[in-house]
């Protein structure tokens, strides 16, 4: 089974040099801002400028430690939390207006955006679809809609109409049906392509089936976030335009996730977010069913502790982890995790998070850090607890498994049809900045030949 990455190669030495020199220019840029950032403050108020700088810091740390306040305690201290969390970065920034640096201030804050910008893009050299055209159109698309995903979005948009237009067999998804039962019996029925309208859970299961069968899957984003759609560069706000991908499409091999034996298109979640999606009120009220819940989570007596091996790194005493299919370009938290830029690595993403206490929380403002928020990408991930089983959040969907869980990377196990046009097609820009790289690519004119192409870790 061939694999079609979605790395860009270039089409000869004058295509290499294009890129090697767009990326020079962005790491110049970033070099130029990140100065930038520094003498702004420096010019405005001098030596002061680092007193006003601590003040910043000092306001981001208390509005952290409002946060976890919040999230891990309930009544009177909550409340506290919510006031400090506001309050704190409102009191610095009145500081800043009073004595005359707010604007200072603002535009060294976007100097600095600018500069991690301009070098996270200089070290990922633009993974664009790597794109084999749809020559000939199926002959007898099955495609799976749940009406009741996203709110009702199959019948909002008329999408079994559109797609029956489009020469597709529709089945609609009944509440207690298995999914993965009609997919298997449609492809034994002759289906040459297997389409799904709805959540990502259910995306995950038809995904499956098209994988073992080797047939061609198209994603409608008909569910409520629909991550997949996102990172696949599709138009969620029109979930109608996903099935030009029959007609007028392109092909990408993509990776799949394996939790035990589940298959999942974004992530499973271990630990405190799989522990509060069991609760029967998430689906009407998430954010409200996770405030309830976290505190106990967090700090209480039943608060899970997790311990993981991500290839040859061991890391315990975790509150969540959040293994992903591919990579995050960025996250906050396990519940919100960002965007993948590729789809294509081999490898799965890894988000553990452990805070016990205010400190530990504040010390999260500065980045991923032993304590906090730790980041890792392996090819093998096995999460274990002391209990014999543990509650998974697969894709958003509720499933218990026995523990120790091995999670591992299906690599171009996936054939995806899209349509050529999509507005929201991954941009490079997750690479975390490395600047004695970035500085020594934007000096690499000054010092030819000390300095590579450099590729995405």
């Amino acid at each position: 089974m061939g694999r079609h990455g979605w790395n860009t190669r270039g089409s000869g030495e004058a295509g290499a040099a294009a890129v090697h020199e767009d990326s020079a220019g962005r790491a110049r840029l970033a070099v130029l801002a990140l100065l930038g950032s520094i003498l702004v403050p420096l010019v405005a108020a001098g030596l002061r400028s680092v007193l006003w700088a601590l003040v910043g810091i000092a306001g981001l740390a208390l509005a952290a430690v409002g946060v976890w306040w919040t999230l891990a305690h309930t009544g009177v201290v909550r409340a506290l939390g919510v006031a400090l969390s506001v309050t704190a970065p409102v009191a610095a920034l009145a500081l800043y207006a009073t004595f005359g640096m707010l604007g200072p201030a603002l535009l060294s804050l976007g100097l600095w955006l600018l500069a991690v910008t301009a070098a996270r893009t200089a070290l990922t050299p633009g993974h664009t679809a790597s794109e084999q055209a749809v020559v000939e159109a199926p002959r007898a698309p099955w495609v799976l809609m749940n009406p009741r995903s996203g709110g009702g979005k199959v019948g909002r948009f008329d999408l079994v109409e559109k797609a029956r237009a489009a020469g597709c067999r529709v089945a609609l998804l009944d509440a207690g049906q298995d999914v993965a039962e009609l997919t298997r019996q449609a492809a034994t029925e002759g289906a040459d392509l297997l389409a799904v309208a709805g959540g990502d859970g259910t995306q995950a299961l038809v995904a499956e089936v098209a994988a073992l069968h080797d047939l061609p899957f198209v994603v409608i984003p008909a569910g409520t976030r629909n991550h997949f759609a996102l990172d696949l560069g599709l138009d969620r706000d029109d979930p109608a335009a996903a099935l030009e991908a029959l007609t007028h499409g392109v092909e990408l091999r993509i990776d799949l996730g394996y939790a035990a034996d589940r298959v999942f298109v974004n992530n499973a979640s271990f630990g405190t977010y799989a522990s509060v999606v069991t609760d029967p009120a998430y689906r009407d009220a998430k954010a409200r069913t996770t405030l309830r819940t976290l505190p106990g989570l967090l700090t209480g007596e039943d608060a899970p502790r997790l311990r993981t091996r991500a290839d040859r790194t061991y890391v315990d005493g975790l509150q969540a982890l959040l293994v992903s299919n591919n990579p995050y370009g960025r996250a906050v938290d396990a519940a919100h995790p960002g965007r993948r830029e590729r789809l294509d690595s081999g490898l799965l993403g890894v988000v553990c998070v452990r805070v016990g206490n205010t400190a530990q929380a504040a010390r999260m403002v500065r980045g991923p850090r032993p304590g906090g928020l730790i980041r890792l990408s392996a090819g093998e991930v096995v999460v274990e607890a002391d209990t014999g089983a543990l509650p998974v959040g697969i894709d958003g969907e509720h499933v218990v498994l026995p523990s120790p869980v091995v999670c591992r990377s299906a690599p171009g196990a996936l054939r995806v049809r899209v349509p050529r046009r999509r507005p929201g097609t991954p941009q490079a820009g997750g690479t975390a900045a490395d600047w004695p790289r970035v500085a020594r690519l934007a000096l690499g004119r000054l010092f030819p030949g000390r300095e590579q192409h450099v590729t995405a870790v």
